[in-house]
C-alpha cells in the first residue's frame, strides 16, 4: 500500500494519501485546507487520485474539494456535504485495497471514520491524547457511543488523526486506550463528559499542551 501524512496548513491539518501499489489508484482524504501543497506532496509517487473522501464536511477538511473539481478528470467525491455520502460499513474497493467507512457522529452529524487495512483515519472524532470537539451534552453522548465503536478495534490498529494536535502525529488504539484520559473514561458517560466539560482545567493540572 501506498500511504502518506501530508501536512495541509489550517489549524496544523493532516490530508491523507492512500494508494493501490500495483494499480497506482490512489484516493485522498482531506485534502484541505491547502488543496496545493497537497497535491504537490503527492506529486512523484505516481498516483492517479480516483477519490477525494471527507471524515466530516467542516470547512477545514471539505474545502479542497472544489480545487479538484477543477482538474482534468476531476475524482469521485465520497461524503462531501453535496456530494455522495456513504453508509456505515460500507466497503470501496480501490485496486487491491479494500476502504472501509466507519460512521462516527459526535463532533458532527456527518463524520466518518476511514480503516484501510491496518490504519484508521479518525477525522476530529479522536486525536492522540484527545477527542474531538462536541457542542452539547448529547453530542457528547453520541460521540461517546461512536468512540466506544472504534475501541473495538485491535490493539495494533494505528490511529491517524485529522489534526497534528497531540504529543505525536499518530498512535494505536492500544496506545489511546491506556494513555488518552478520555478513552479511559469510556466505561462512565458521565464521567466522561465532566472530563469535557473540564478540559480546559484538567490540561493545566496536569501538564497537557
Amino acid at each position: 500500500m501506498i500511504f502518506k501524512q501530508i501536512k495541509s496548513g489550517g489549524d496544523r491539518n493532516f490530508a491523507y494519501l492512500a494508494g493501490c501499489q500495483k494499480t497506482r489508484d490512489g484516493a485522498l482524504v482531506d485534502p484541505a485546507p491547502d488543496p496545493e501543497a497537497v497535491m504537490k506532496a503527492v506529486n512523484g509517487h505516481g498516483v492517479n487520485i480516483r477519490f477525494i473522501i471527507n471524515t466530516h464536511s467542516h470547512h477545514d477538511h471539505s474545502s479542497g474539494n472544489e480545487y479538484f473539481k477543477k482538474l482534468p478528470y476531476p475524482p469521485r467525491f465520497i461524503h462531501c456535504s453535496e456530494d455522495t455520502r456513504v453508509k456505515d460499513g460500507e466497503v470501496l474497493k480501490m485496486g487491491e485495497l479494500i476502504i472501509k467507512f466507519i460512521y462516527t457522529p459526535g463532533h458532527t452529524k456527518d463524520s466518518i471514520c476511514i480503516k484501510i487495512e491496518d490504519k484508521l483515519l479518525t477525522g476530529d472524532t479522536l486525536f492522540v491524547g484527545k477527542v474531538g470537539g462536541t457542542w452539547s451534552s448529547k453530542d457528547a453522548k453520541t460521540q461517546f457511543c461512536s468512540l466506544k465503536k472504534i475501541f473495538t478495534l485491535p490493539a495494533h490498529t494505528e490511529i491517524w488523526p485529522g489534526h497534528d494536535v497531540g504529543v505525536k502525529p499518530s498512535s494505536t488504539i492500544g496506545f489511546e486506550a491506556e494513555k488518552n484520559p478520555f478513552i479511559k473514561r469510556l466505561s462512565d458517560f458521565d464521567d466522561f463528559l465532566w472530563l469535557k466539560k473540564n478540559w480546559s482545567t484538567y490540561k493545566n493540572e496536569h501538564g497537557i499542551k
